[in-house]
């Protein structure tokens, strides 16, 4: 939007109800004169702030609800669809909303399907399921599965209603009552974008979304094109600018500053024109984490002012791209970017779509710049109005502020002093902290945290026998957050202490040992392995007295990590471990990491060989081999805690590499004609067509059958990657297709099923196979969605 005389992009800005440009050119000119400096930058004069009175008209003022009625489809049509990937070819000059507009509704009802879940309802809902759940409140239960599944119907039907205007209060309390269960029922699936939703949906519950292009302003013709009050604008404004901001103070953390939240962001394609002038370090540095501090305090002033708006919305929109890019963080990017015009002036879509073909005005939204008076606004002086707007309808009176605009003020007040102090309330609910403060998800700290888990053991122990045994990590739940979080481990613990007496397990004790990197530090443990969980005291309002103190005193050592991990070949691992005093780590050397040695960087450590029986003891800088295919302990017996490192190569894998460098080396021989000795038998599926199937399945030599599964897959990848536009849509569009069919068609079953009862089994079993079916391209694609966490696993 262009720069003019009053910013009506401040949170609490001009009302913007003006006539086209092309219209009193002159009295606007004489108008924008007569405005003080301050009303000419913040769009309100320092009168409008003197007294309580004064406020309460300001934070009333009719404003235009066309920006606020195109933001309220949008972001109808944002909740019921997912982040479109195809869409990397988006405008990144601030034009790409209202393309945005024109292209979501082709991918309409997505999200419910997909990010909110419903496509694999049953999986997570399954009725009579042993599985262990992380709610808020422990109270909070899922509803049996087929409600569930009416529950995400509801859901569906008010994002619709809001996109589309129609019964717009209904179909919003339809939104927020469903979306709040769901966002309550489940911590683990929490995050900033999801929260933010929320919030929005419960902002538009109480704003006059519906006065501009909405069903309801048919059916109502007395709010069809009305003003709005200008507090519905300073809720959104403000909300947008404290994602930014808070967002930008949050990475003011040392680790972000120093590079290491994110460092391994500037490995990404994305980054490649900056690696081109600046060495992959630098791009880390100053574009990936500077940029990104940069940007997220400054964007909420720029997209404040005329002047800096054009230039706000260029940066704005290039981040938003490539945070689709680079995240699965579902419509975010695009929900932010569609919050951008909010900040412009009110009647920007009237003077956008009057620039359309006059035979397109009947399904447009509305052009002409005189609207309706509204109760909910206070008409307090004529300059309240501008342009053509000053010549008031007769039926339009000076009015005095009421109750409701009171209290209109008065919540906007509140809320905006709410939302700044949330993200820093965790001082209140200690018992969400753990390294990191409160429950991910309301705090704005994005991307600030990045961890990688080494090793995670479950033990428990029989409390009637003594008996000991071990658990899979993860077992009984869907999520892997648990690991992370204090109050969701003692959960997990509780749970699973009432499903184990199933399996014969008497008043289990249980025991958590996790090793946490967090920010590329050293592995170590987050909660004390020695502590019953079962039984471990925990409030939302204490400390957690079992959690593990972060070792910020060897943040330092970061630097040496990379000197030291410079300095190994690409067949070499290592892995960087901090132990406390008194604690010991058990591992196991998997047979295939045949070159295995522990080197202590600082500290001393005893080094027991469980099957040996033997000790050693090792000093800063001493270094040992441990035996592959056995079990050794750790023990750190220095008053301060240890530092070492485990370096090892992986020998199977090495010598599977050499094998396959060898086989290409002979296949590429073999086509271009200068091998001359014939091929014994288990090598002559190498020299089949390179389309040929069938040669990976006849091969007898197991080299040979993972050398041509491996090329296959390879062949495959360039493949997707060098497809082009259409084929990218086609592949985009097919995979959509069958996960929105999948939740439609298990909702109906579900309504089926809840309206006259169960089928038979087999009629229900057909049903369900009918609708998980998938396209071809889908199908090899099931199991990456279960596979294990990098680094998840001993070594």
């Amino acid at each position: 939007m262009e720069a003019r005389d009053a910013t009506a992009g401040a949170f609490v800005s001009s009302d913007g109800d003006e006539a086209p440009a092309t219209k009193n050119a002159a009295s606007k000119a004489s108008k924008a004169q007569t405005k003080s400096r301050m009303e000419q930058i913040f769009g309100f004069k320092k009168e409008d702030l003197s007294s309580w009175h004064n406020l309460v008209c300001l934070l009333n003022r009719p404003t235009d609800s066309a920006s606020l009625g195109i933001f309220r489809c949008l972001f109808g049509k944002e909740i019921i669809i997912v982040s479109p990937e195809m869409f990397s070819f988006s405008d990144p000059s601030g034009g790409f909303e209202p393309l945005l507009t024109v292209c979501v509704g082709l991918l309409m009802v997505i999200d419910v399907t997909q990010e909110r879940g419903l496509s694999h309802l049953d999986y997570k809902y399954l009725d009579g399921a042993p599985v262990c759940r992380f709610p808020l409140l422990n109270f909070l239960e899922p509803l049996p599965l087929d409600w569930m599944y009416l529950v995400y119907l509801v859901l569906f039907l008010g994002s619709l209603g809001i996109m589309l205007g129609c019964f717009y209060r209904l179909s919003c309390l339809m939104f927020i009552s469903t979306y709040w269960y769901i966002f309550f029922l489940d911590k683990t699936a929490w995050n900033n974008h999801s929260y933010l939703y929320g919030l929005i949906g419960f902002q538009l519950t109480l704003m006059n979304g519906n006065r501009y292009w909405s069903l309801d302003g048919l059916r109502r013709p007395s709010i069809r094109n009305a003003h709005v009050p200008l507090w519905n604008y300073t809720l959104l404004r403000t909300q947008i600018f404290i994602v930014y901001f808070i967002a930008g103070i949050k990475k003011l953390d040392a680790d972000w500053v120093e590079g290491y939240s994110m460092s391994y962001l500037a490995h990404h394609w994305l980054f490649d024109p900056f690696k081109a002038i600046l060495p992959v370090e630098l791009v880390n540095l100053l574009v990936v984490h500077g940029g990104g501090l940069v940007l997220d305090l400054t964007a909420g002033y720029l997209l404040f002012f005329d002047a800096t708006r054009p230039y706000a919305f260029f940066f704005v929109s290039y981040f938003h791209c490539m945070n689709s890019q680079l995240f699965s963080i579902g419509m975010f990017s695009y929900t932010m970017l569609a919050t951008s015009p909010l900040f412009c002036y009110p009647d920007w879509p009237r003077r956008f779509f009057s620039h359309f073909p006059s035979f397109l005005k009947p399904v447009l939204p509305l052009t002409t710049p005189e609207l309706q008076p509204s109760t909910s606004c206070v008409y307090n002086e004529v300059s309240n109005l501008s342009g053509d707007q000053q010549e008031r309808p007769a039926h339009s009176k000076l009015s005095k502020p009421r109750l409701k605009h009171k209290l209109a003020a008065i919540f906007t007040l509140l809320y905006i002093a709410e939302q700044f102090f949330l993200p820093y309330s965790h001082f209140i609910t200690q018992g969400y902290n753990n390294w990191t403060n409160g429950l991910y998800g309301y705090s704005w700290d994005m991307m600030v945290h990045s961890r990688s888990h080494q090793h995670v053991k479950i033990t428990y122990k029989d409390g009637k026998t003594g008996a000991i045994g071990y658990l899979n990590p993860g077992v009984f739940t869907h999520s892997r957050r648990w690991k992370d979080h204090g109050d969701m481990l003692k959960q997990y613990a509780s749970c699973l202490s009432h499903l184990l007496p199933r399996y014969n397990v008497t008043d289990p004790e249980i025991y958590f040992d996790i090793w946490v990197s967090i920010n590329e530090r050293f592995q170590q443990r987050i909660f004390d392995p020695r502590v019953d969980i079962v039984k471990a005291d925990w409030s939302p309002f204490r400390p957690n007295p079992w959690l593990m103190p972060l070792l910020v005193d060897l943040s330092p050592w970061r630097t040496k990590f990379q000197e030291i991990e410079g300095s190994l070949d690409n067949q070499t691992e290592i892995v960087f471990i901090a132990d406390f005093p008194g604690l010991h780590l058990e591992n196991f050397v998997s047979e295939d990491l045949g070159n295995t040695s522990i080197q202590v960087l600082q500290g001393q450590v005893n080094v027991e060989i469980v099957e040996e029986k033997k000790n050693y003891t090792l000093q800063t800088s001493e270094t040992m081999k441990v035996p592959a295919g056995a079990y050794h302990k750790v023990y750190t017996v220095s008053e301060d805690p240890s530092c070492y490192m485990y370096v090892y190569v992986n020998t199977t894998e090495a010598a599977l590499l050499e094998n396959f460098t060898k086989l290409f080396e002979l296949q590429e021989r073999v086509r271009n004609g200068t091998e001359t000795e014939p091929l014994p038998p288990e090598l002559q599926p190498l020299i089949a067509p390179n389309d040929d199937d069938e040669a990976e399945v006849n091969a007898t030599d197991p080299i040979v059958r993972l050398f041509l599964k491996r090329q296959r897959r390879m062949k495959e990848v360039k493949k997707r990657r060098e497809a082009g536009l259409l084929e990218r849509l086609e592949r985009f569009a097919g995979k959509k297709y069958y996960t929105i069919r999948r939740g439609f068609l298990m909702t109906a079953i579900a309504m089926r099923n809840l309206a006259v009862g169960l089928p038979p089994l087999e009629q229900l079993t057909r049903e369900v196979e009918f609708a998980n079916m998938k396209g071809p391209q889908d199908e090899g694609n099931q199991k990456d969605l279960l596979k294990e966490e990098v680094g998840h696993g001993e070594l």
